[in-house]
């Protein structure tokens, strides 16, 4: 092989060996949404549960989604969801956000949390 086409090859396999982890974390921050937020959320733009929908969440600010009855400590927190803000949030959202009517405890193992974040972030709605 010529070392222009193992360049070529290196090249085109990169972006594969890349997509691959990205792919796991996708898969290990679903099954985290699926054990912790799937019985009052879903990821489905629209589709409100007990809990609003978590499409979009990030970039969103807090107590927005259309059709949610949010309570006013939510809508007024003056909170816009981000890696940090869901971070502190998911760890104990009544400390948070004193006022809120979701009954979680939070999300204590830091990998858990951040491979939900992580696999919110992935979750546009359409």
């Amino acid at each position: 092989m010529s070392r222009s086409h193992f360049v070529a090859l290196a090249l085109f396999a990169m972006p594969i060996v890349a997509a691959a982890p990205a792919r796991a974390d996708e898969a290990a921050g679903e099954a985290v949404f699926k054990k912790y937020c799937q019985v009052c959320h879903t990821t489905e733009a629209g589709k409100n549960k007990i809990g609003p929908s978590l499409a979009g969440i990030v970039g969103r600010k807090a107590g927005s989604v259309p059709g949610f009855n949010y309570t006013d400590a939510n809508k007024n927190s003056g909170v816009t969801w981000d890696d940090k803000t869901l971070d502190t949030y998911l760890t104990d959202p009544k400390k948070f956000i004193p006022g809120t009517k979701m009954l979680f405890a939070g999300i204590k193992n830091d990998a858990d949390r951040h491979a939900l974040i992580d696999y919110l972030k992935s979750q546009k709605g359409s």
